[in-house]
């Protein structure tokens, strides 16, 4: 099992790899903005998938990061790469505010708390006066990447882009497979217990909030920088609910799952574009079809399929146990 997945992790690098080089196949732009999803949609998940946190507002820090950097990169000349750090900062320290508020509450009433905040952000955003409101933040330069490369370049910035979103994807996974990934899921399995241990679970929730923000506000700095342009949808609740899509149809009990979501739900959004307002219909009937049919998300439920297969069936395990006793 463990090779199986070497080998198609090997295979997916080296096509994210070659894609520049086929532009007839597969549109490059469309492919880096499924990058940015999802590496959205994996900080969301150290959230949903192992803390057991819901959170109804992760378009804040998302949209937070497009308007921060777009802004510092257009009106104030900060290079792209100090612009796309500094939306992440200014997401993570948002997300320390708002999990700090939200943790006090649990449940569905710890949804709605970042809801209601998400909410709050996006009004401000709808009425500060650089953000250009309905219009958007338009026409955010690209300019260049450690001052060397030139990211008007659709494969250069592909390129930078791609390696963005594997620092971060690697960032998830050494989280996930850490001692604080671990308590994180002592956090979601049982918190009474976890706190009865003497883990500062509240220190803990802060924590994960800062660094699934900061991650998301990166991710939405990246498609600022792709689109030149920072709006409103960035920021509204419809974006957290695709994230919330996106880690469910992939699987949230797993660490890379929700990147499989991403890259069905953008692709969805993409190829049936012509079918207009049938898209989200369509979508939703994708979504139906998953759930039914992969309880654990599409990766969850490939995983365990692949364990039952490997795993051999109890009574097997009894009669080769009953021919090497014979055999002794």
């Amino acid at each position: 099992m463990r090779t199986l997945s070497y080998t198609a992790l090997a295979l997916l690098v080296l096509a994210l790899l070659v894609i520049p080089f086929v532009p007839q196949l597969i549109y490059i732009v469309f492919v880096m903005k499924t990058l940015c999803f999802v590496l959205f949609a994996c900080s969301f998940n150290l959230l949903l998938g192992h803390t057991g946190i819901l959170s109804f507002g992760h378009a804040a820090f998302f949209g937070t990061g497009a308007y921060v950097t777009g802004q510092l990169v257009k009106a104030y000349g900060v290079p792209t790469d100090l612009g796309i750090l500094a939306g992440g900062l200014v997401a993570a320290v948002l997300g320390a505010i708002v999990g700090s508020l939200a943790i006090r509450r649990s449940g569905i009433y710890l949804a709605m708390i970042t809801l209601a905040l998400s909410q709050l952000v996006y009004f401000f955003f709808l009425q500060a006066p650089f953000t250009g409101a309905e219009d958007g933040l338009q026409r955010i330069p690209r300019g260049t990447f450690l001052g060397v490369i030139d990211l008007r370049s659709d494969t250069a910035l592909y390129y930078v882009v791609l390696g963005i979103v594997a620092a971060g994807l690697w960032l998830v996974w050494r989280t996930v497979h850490s001692p604080f990934g671990n308590v994180l899921r002592a956090i979601r399995e049982h918190e009474p217990r976890a706190i009865s241990l003497g883990y500062p679970v509240a220190r803990y929730k802060v924590l994960v909030f800062t660094i699934s923000a900061g991650l998301a506000g990166i991710a939405g700095s990246l498609k600022a920088i792709v689109f030149q342009l920072a709006a409103l949808y960035d920021v509204h609740w419809h974006t957290s609910g695709d994230v919330i899509l996106m880690t469910l149809l992939g699987g949230m009990n797993t660490v890379f799952g929700p990147a499989v979501g991403a890259a069905l739900v953008s692709a969805l959004n993409h190829y049936m574009d012509p079918f207009g307002a049938w898209v989200t219909v369509i979508t939703g009937l994708v979504f139906m079809t998953c759930v039914l049919t992969f309880r654990q998300g599409v990766v969850g439920q490939l995983g365990q399929w692949l364990r039952s297969r490997r795993t051999p069936a109890p009574s097997a395990k009894v009669q080769h146990r009953s021919h090497a006793q014979q055999q002794h």
